[in-house]
């Protein structure tokens, strides 16, 4: 007979196999997304004073992945006010050990630099500005994670189309078998035309187009759809990519 956690796992996965055949809650919550959108509603939220411009479920998702993963190095591109930065500190703190985030920004305002700095989990970020497809930003970053066994990494900075497909190709080779590339912010190719109006990017010019055309040239990579089928909500759709090869 199964132990317990085994059985509840199983049944969460049934549950999640019904939710993905299930239209009517998948447009459900295709249509909460888009109607919440103009109201910032990413915005609403803090993770330990700062904030984190995120959904709730994504925050939870990477959790869960940290944990399991257990990253001694994340590399974030993006750091606005730095609550996602101060999010994925603390559950490297909870880990145990000495993991670090890095954080990538062509522009850290001096304030939101002030704050980060000042965090008690400041020790445990490393803050390196610059375009994230600056070839010497990408070997900054390489050189801090020549130290580490498992690296994950997340893009949220630049969200057109050729920005994340360079992200993609300078950063996924720090991301080793069973770690993730986590790309946000695809959920733009599912928004109507011109949600975006005072923005370079748009459906058919956004980050999951980049990942899609990355992923035609990458075999280490597959798309982790289990994440968005129990999610439901998420600024990633198509966005979790699972490392499944490591490099040749």
């Amino acid at each position: 007979m199964s132990s317990e956690p085994a059985r509840f796992a199983q049944e969460v996965a049934q549950n999640t196999a019904r939710l993905a055949k299930d239209a009517d809650v998948q447009a459900l919550s295709r249509i909460w997304v888009r109607e919440t959108a103009p109201y910032k509603y990413t915005y609403n939220f803090t993770w330990l004073g700062r904030p984190i411009i995120q959904f709730p479920q994504d925050m939870i998702a990477l959790q869960e992945i940290v944990w399991r993963v257990r990253p001694d190095l994340i590399v974030e591109t993006g750091v606005a006010h730095g609550g996602s930065l101060i999010f994925s500190a603390s559950l490297l703190h909870l880990l145990g050990g000495t993991g670090k985030v890095i954080g990538v920004d062509i522009d850290i305002r001096a304030h939101n630099r002030t704050e980060i700095e000042a965090h008690p989990l400041a020790e445990r970020i490393v803050l390196v500005q610059g375009s994230s497809t600056d070839p010497a930003t990408v070997r900054t970053v390489f050189d801090h994670a020549r130290e580490s066994s498992r690296v994950l990494v997340i893009l949220d900075s630049n969200h057109t189309h050729d920005h994340v497909l360079q992200e993609l190709r300078a950063y996924s080779p720090l991301v080793k078998r069973g770690s993730y590339l986590i790309v946000y912010d695809t959920l733009i190719e599912d928004m109507p035309a011109g949600s975006f109006p005072d923005r370079p990017w748009d459906k058919g010019n956004n980050p999951k187009t980049a990942v899609y055309e990355f992923l035609a040239s990458n075999d280490r990579f597959r798309i982790d759809k289990s994440i968005d089928t129990k999610l439901l909500i998420t600024v990633a759709p198509d966005g979790y990519l699972e490392c499944v090869r490591d490099e040749s």
